[in-house]
């Protein structure tokens, strides 16, 4: 090595970091994947308490004992989520022979339209038949493994249940165990990366429940003016939804417009089009620059990307935990940062 000059040296010792951080990025990320169901459940739980640890604190400020504050903190997410959920299906139960029915007059049109271009609504019986004939047994696998993904997200989520309650009782402990765990002299700092790991996880959650109020009552009342059936519970779906950026807001509002289509015809799915489309305008260009700038300083384009990154990992999951996740990283980043700029 000390043949070469010091240019190369230097890139070579970069090259060999580089290659060392991403096998060690490789293996923990093969070691979550093993133990999806135990890492998914902790992430979940620490974005839950992040999002209440606030009502717990209040409620520990008034007297109220911690193990039970913990608990009537856990008792309130699991009746706003469950009474959510009850309101969203309840309003689509409500409208969905509606919903059937549009559906099956957009495929008759289409059936027309292909019939006219040379293709019988016969043919595509036929077609439709030999395709379900084909791949029946590959449908039957899917109702199995998807029976089998129901009941892995139900673990997962009373886990993450359950520990949200020992995170939130337990939260004066953390602080000491972290100091204990961390090498040397190096308490202070790895406690200052973890307060602002977490600062910026509640901060995107702080924010991004604020948006999600803003954007299900604006939705709430433009659905409620134009007579749609289901509008409460449209609005419930959309804050929701807004816990994933952009997919999110893209389903609810799919839905939204595809309930008025079906009960209230086409012109009045135009107006709900564009009160979905206005919201997200509002959204996009006042809430989000407004507000997550404030608790999360990251570009749009930033956010995006890590979208794309945490879908391609890990599905829809991923893209929930992308971004809390990212900011917790941009938060320690900014902090070591500013330790090595202040030393």
């Amino acid at each position: 090595m000390s043949l070469l000059p010091e240019p190369v040296r230097r890139f070579a010792a970069w090259c060999a970091v580089i290659l060392l951080a991403a096998a060690v990025g490789y293996v923990g990320i093969r070691l979550c994947v093993e133990f999806r169901t135990a890492v998914t459940s902790v992430l979940l739980a620490l974005l839950g308490t992040a999002l209440l640890g606030p009502l717990y604190r209040r409620l520990v400020r008034v007297g109220v004992q911690r193990s039970i504050a913990a608990g009537l903190t856990c008792v309130a997410v699991v009746a706003v989520v469950g009474g959510a959920v009850y309101i969203v299906v309840a309003a689509l139960i409500d409208t969905g022979d509606e919903i059937v029915a549009s559906l099956k007059h957009a495929a008759k049109s289409l059936a027309a339209h292909f019939g006219a271009a040379g293709t019988s609504v016969g043919d595509l019986a036929g077609s439709a038949r030999e395709l379900l004939g084909k791949f029946g047994g590959t449908a039957a696998s899917n109702v199995i493994s998807g029976v089998s993904v129901a009941g892995e997200f139900l673990a997962i989520a009373v886990l993450a249940l359950l520990l949200v309650f020992f995170f939130l009782r337990d939260s004066d402990r953390v602080v000491g165990t972290i100091r204990a765990l961390a090498p040397g002299a190096s308490a202070d700092t790895v406690e200052a990366m973890a307060r602002r790991a977490f600062d910026g996880v509640e901060g995107f959650m702080r924010g991004t429940t604020l948006i999600a109020l803003i954007d299900a009552t604006c939705i709430a009342v433009g659905l409620l003016i134009l007579r749609v059936p289901g509008a409460v519970g449209l609005a419930a779906l959309v804050f929701v939804g807004a816990y994933i950026p952009y997919l999110g807001a893209f389903i609810s509002g799919a839905v939204a417009v595809l309930v008025a289509l079906a009960d209230r015809g086409f012109v009045i799915a135009l107006w709900a089009l564009g009160v979905v489309l206005a919201v997200q305008v509002l959204e996009g260009h006042v809430l989000q620059p407004m507000i997550q700038s404030r608790t999360v300083q990251m570009h749009p384009a930033v956010v995006m990307l890590t979208i794309t990154a945490g879908a391609s990992v890990a599905g829809i999951l991923g893209m929930l935990l992308a971004v809390p996740l990212t900011a917790a990283a941009f938060g320690v980043v900014h902090e070591l940062r500013t330790r090595y700029a202040a030393g």
